[in-house]
């Protein structure tokens, strides 16, 4: 090198070291010591120094800064490295993050068992769905152990039949339910089971689901013929029994697997029109006028209400509050103290014609008549709210839940209604005849109509407005041979009653597989004579 050009380049370093230096005022001796050698690093004279001479002189430097380092306080090591990292090109920063990055991982999993806190992984991998955690268990074996020993497979499933009716349904028939919700014993499976468990789950969901789409049952049906009667008009079941109202002033219960009457409760003097059920009591209303009140279990009337003038057409009972409402255009609020105890709390009037449904919540009573209209009611001071017009003929059913109202009608409509702002969301057309009987989940709409036919409407497409009115009839079940009176539904059957005089229970989940025509099963048949 050229003299001139060296003293240049001594005089360009020392310049450097003087900037240094003044980033440095505010440190330590110790660090401003450090520092300082970084910053100088070697000093070129005219001799120069062998590369290996340089290199050791380099080593030695970095050991003396680093002893230095160490001896500080974490506070003013992380102070002085963000002094150093100040000096630093774009370049240089972008190289530090990629080391460090891998460096500020952890795998808090596989660290909190070795702290003893092994409850506080599996409690973390708990709130995974059932994807992730089939990712988590390859992840490392720690992982696989943790979620093992903590039978989060199991707690899976737990939290699926909490929460959703289909599983809870599937969990007590097929009978896993007893593995469930029971502590770590020797009775308890070990978590292999509840993970192969799953997917078999998953595809008998798969599989009941397909079988509502394509009308795929098995069919039971009960013959409730007697002398007088002619025709079922009201029902409800359980997993036990069946209790039904029948046009003969009889409530008939039938035992629910052997499909045998096992009770008659007369008492009535005019057909019995509509009924509901609870652990304790059967409340029914009839043609006569009168509201009775039955034990549930040893069928003595209980009390008898008598208020309505003309036949008592729905009731609705829940918590403490009953709802009644009939033909003479009237509905009738009562207060349920205990069977033996019911009072008259209010009468609500206002509709035109009678009165043929009623449905409530803590928030509102809806009713509906036979004037077209369906008129909402606060349930906490029986004052009016309004009124939801569309129906262009009388309405014959309902079934009210959340801010959702759907009705159908002698128009042979069914609609759909917004409760808090009184707008008709949908209107699903299909059946020939007047709508008589209507109920919803989450996921369906089931209607029964005078045409003898039932259909299932898909709820969320209806819900839709870019839904196509050609898809929301997913099926149209046709056994029944006259009007249909009544149906109630559940996640795996439909169970209905009719003019014809039988109850049609119809399985989605155990159906043949003995190719039978699809939407159509051979039916077994129960036929009850009265003595």
């Amino acid at each position: 090198m050229e003299p001139e050009m060296e003293d240049n380049t001594l005089e360009l370093m020392n310049t450097s070291v003087m900037e240094s230096q003044n980033h440095v005022d505010d440190l330590s001796p110790k660090k401003t010591t450090v520092l300082t050698k970084l910053s100088n690093g070697p000093v070129m004279t005219g001799s120069r120094k062998r590369p290996s001479e340089g290199n050791c002189d380099k080593e030695k430097e970095k050991e003396q800064c680093i002893a230095l380092f160490d001896q500080w306080s974490e506070t003013d090591q992380v102070e002085f490295v963000e002094h150093l990292i100040s000096h630093m090109c774009h370049y240089q920063h972008g190289h530090i993050n990629s080391y460090l990055k891998p460096m500020l991982q952890r795998d808090f999993i596989t660290a909190l068992p070795a702290q003893g806190l092994d409850h506080i992984a599996e409690s973390i991998l708990s709130f995974l769905d059932a994807q992730s955690l089939c990712s988590a268990e390859l992840v490392c074996k720690e992982w696989q152990r943790v979620i093992s020993e903590g039978m989060l497979w199991k707690k899976l499933i737990e939290r699926m039949v909490r929460t959703d009716p289909l599983w809870k349904g599937l969990s007590e028939r097929h009978q896993w339910e007893k593995y469930l919700f029971k502590n770590r014993t020797t009775e308890v499976p070990p978590n292999s089971y509840y993970h192969s468990l799953y997917p078999k789950i998953i595809q008998d969901i798969e599989t009941i689901e397909a079988n509502w789409r394509c009308g795929r049952h098995n069919l039971q049906r009960i013959q409730c013929r007697s002398e007088n009667s002619k025709g079922v008009y009201c029902l409800q079941y359980d997993d036990d029994k069946i209790i039904s109202g029948l046009r003969d002033n009889s409530i008939k219960i039938w035992d629910k697997q052997s499909l045998e009457c096992l009770k008659i409760l007369t008492g009535h003097t005019g057909s019995v029109l509509c009924l509901q059920y609870d652990e304790r009591v059967i409340v029914t209303g009839s043609s006569d006028s009168t509201v009775r009140v039955w034990d549930v279990t040893s069928g003595e009337v209980l009390n008898t209400l008598i208020h309505h003038n003309e036949a008592v057409l729905h009731l609705r009972f829940c918590n403490g509050l009953m709802v009644t409402c009939s033909k003479d255009r009237s509905i009738a609020v009562w207060d349920m103290a205990s069977p033996t105890d019911i009072s008259l709390r209010r009468v609500l009037v206002g509709h035109r014609a009678a009165v043929n449904v009623v449905d409530f919540d803590d928030k509102y009573i809806v009713s509906a008549s036979g004037d077209r209209t369906i008129k909402v009611w606060s349930t906490s001071t029986c004052e009016f709210v309004r009124t939801l017009n569309g129906h262009k003929r009388g309405i014959a059913c309902l079934q009210y839940r959340d801010r959702l109202v759907v009705s159908g009608s002698s128009d042979n409509t069914i609609r759909l209604w917004d409760i808090e702002c009184g707008a008709c969301l949908r209107v699903l057309e299909g059946h020939e005849e007047l709508v008589r009987c209507i109920r919803f989940d989450n996921k369906r709409i089931v209607s029964g109509a005078y045409d003898g036919k039932i259909k299932v409407w898909d709820l969320q497409a209806a819900l839709d407005p870019r839904a196509p009115a050609s898809t929301l009839c997913l099926r149209t079940l046709v056994e029944h041979s006259g009007r249909v009176f009544r149906l109630q539904f559940d996640e795996f059957q439909i169970i209905s009653s009719s003019h014809d005089d039988t109850i049609l229970i119809w399985d989605f989940l155990n159906v043949s597989t003995n190719g039978q025509s699809e939407g159509r099963s051979p039916s077994r048949t129960y036929t009850y004579i009265s003595r």
